[in-house]
């Protein structure tokens, strides 16, 4: 994959999130750590979020609301990578680590960028995200955890309130202009959006580098708890601070993009090493051969154009056998051998029936290779055995889009509802309504997915084709979802307007 104009603007989610207003809110004390400073309606309304209200009680309400609409603008500038079984690996990391971050009830979204660059962020409201790049630099899934774990401590440790509290007349203003520049380079914008970025960064930063250090030692302090909690060796961590700074002596001082906005020092590389020494870890976990199949994905998505050298870096990394025949299948169904790919991964699933994303792999497969019956059958067999898997739930709904419209929407529905901050299961959602003769309903789901990817002005005009529909149609219900929707939408567009 390319490198994009102005990529590394993308890691600066984490300072610009200093300048985001929130309620005040204790944070978490990690141990060690001392402070220096619904189910949908009847109808059809999804059970989707409101960016003006509400929120769990980990995260206040104005900081879901601000970090909700900045992702939605984030949608519509930055490359994602839209890799189902990634998104559900990552997803699952999330939760394994929050009852430790002391951010249990926190309401998550989780958000995977398409950049070979080395970085993760989290924002305010519950938002983290984690690039391809990262899978690409962390050789093991205990130091990817580590970069995961930091990152939900910046949250836990209530960081951008804090510091709006250093800041408080200078940076609201500098946080709008600097999330301009940054979404203008996330978009391809170059030079531009990097000066108006950077311009605004300079007039506050001086003030603000102390304090920041202070919140990545304690971010760091917490995500070393946050891994013991969860079975992961702390000392990933440290071999993560070592390996970025192997990186940026072989770049010349240029530094991994994840530095850019968490300064790395040798004190805090050496506090952190001794508090991993002193963390003990109650169950540890073994080396998941499930992290190395995820990070050949991630390898492939960034080798994209040469996938070649996605087989390349997983032998030269010695990843387990199992990845690297893992990738083969995924090489031979590019290459169009589709059968040698698909004896592979059934083999793989025989020896390792527990993981889920093997059989889904097969079925992803299969239906790539147009084998739709094929792909129905694999899904529902796995779906019998393992009910709550996501990526196969959403491929079974796109599957039966062929054959069976009306299943398909009500899979897909359910999935909605479920996954209400999911663009793709949106979009899907729209073609089974519109395929099975519930037209104002696929407006509907249209209107949705526009404006979960910031495009909220099209969103409304979607909604109003909706309700014409649905008034010609006469449906009441879908009126009623419809002019319900509108409502929340004209407040999703106020909100939105922060950030423009």
């Amino acid at each position: 994959m390319l490198r994009r104009p102005g990529s590394c603007f993308i890691a600066s989610a984490l300072c610009l999130a200093l300048a985001l207003p929130t309620q005040a809110a204790d944070r978490f004390e990690a141990p060690g750590l001392t402070d220096r400073g619904g189910a949908p309606a009847a109808s059809g309304d999804y059970g989707l979020p409101s960016l003006t209200h509400g929120g769990s009680q980990a995260i206040s309400g104005e900081e879901r609301r601000l970090g909700r609409a900045w992702l939605r603008q984030f949608r519509a500038r930055a490359p994602q990578w839209q890799d189902a079984i990634a998104q559900d690996y990552v997803e699952s990391l999330v939760a394994r680590l929050l009852p430790h971050s002391g951010l249990a009830r926190a309401d998550t979204v989780v958000t995977l960028v398409e950049s070979r660059l080395l970085n993760a962020f989290a924002v305010p409201g519950g938002v983290v995200g984690v690039n391809a790049g990262l899978f690409a630099f962390a050789e093991r899934e205990a130091e990817l955890a580590s970069v995961v774990a930091h990152e939900l401590g910046h949250l836990a440790q209530r960081h951008y309130a804090r510091g709006r509290e250093r800041a408080e007349q200078v940076q609201i203003p500098t946080m709008a202009a600097m999330l301009a520049g940054m979404l203008i380079a996330a978009g391809g914008g170059g030079d531009a959006g990097i000066a108006a970025a950077m311009g605004t960064q300079a007039a506050f930063i001086q003030d603000q580098l102390a304090y920041s250090r202070r919140f990545e030692q304690e971010a760091d302090r917490v995500g070393l708890q946050a891994m013991a909690g969860a079975g992961y060796d702390p000392e990933a961590m440290v071999a993560m601070f070592r390996a970025m700074q192997r990186m940026v002596s072989l770049q010349g001082g240029n530094p991994p993009e994840f530095l850019l906005t968490h300064p790395m020092t040798e004190s805090r590389i050496s506090d952190t090493e001794a508090r991993a020494r002193q963390t003990p870890v109650a169950s540890p976990r073994g080396e998941a051969l499930e992290y190395a199949l995820v990070r050949a994905r991630a390898l492939l998505a960034i080798h994209d154009r040469d996938p070649e050298q996605a087989a390349t870096r997983l032998a030269q990394d010695q990843a387990p056998a199992g990845a690297r025949r893992y990738l083969g299948a995924l090489l031979d169904a590019r290459a169009g051998r589709t059968d040698r790919a698909l004896n592979a991964l059934d083999a793989l699933t025989r020896a390792h029936p527990d993981l889920a994303m093997l059989p889904a792999t097969a079925a992803q497969v299969a239906f790539a290779a147009g084998r739709t019956d094929d792909a129905i059958a694999r899904s529902r067999a796995q779906l019998r055995l393992m009910p709550d898997y996501v990526p196969t739930r959403r491929l079974l709904g796109e599957a039966l889009l062929q054959r069976d419209p009306d299943a398909a929407y009500r899979i897909l529905r359910e999935l909605a509802e479920r996954r209400p901050e999911d663009p793709q299961v949106f979009t899907l959602l729209a073609e089974a309504a519109g395929r099975s003769d519930r037209e104002a309903w696929g407006h509907l789901a249209r209107a949705e997915q526009l404006q979960l990817t910031g495009h909220i002005d099209r969103a409304i005009r979607q909604l109003e084709v909706a309700k014409e529909v649905a008034e010609r149609q006469g449906d009441p219900a879908a009126t009623s979802a419809i002019t319900q929707r509108r409502e929340a939408f004209l407040d999703y567009r106020e909100t939105l307007e922060t950030f423009r």
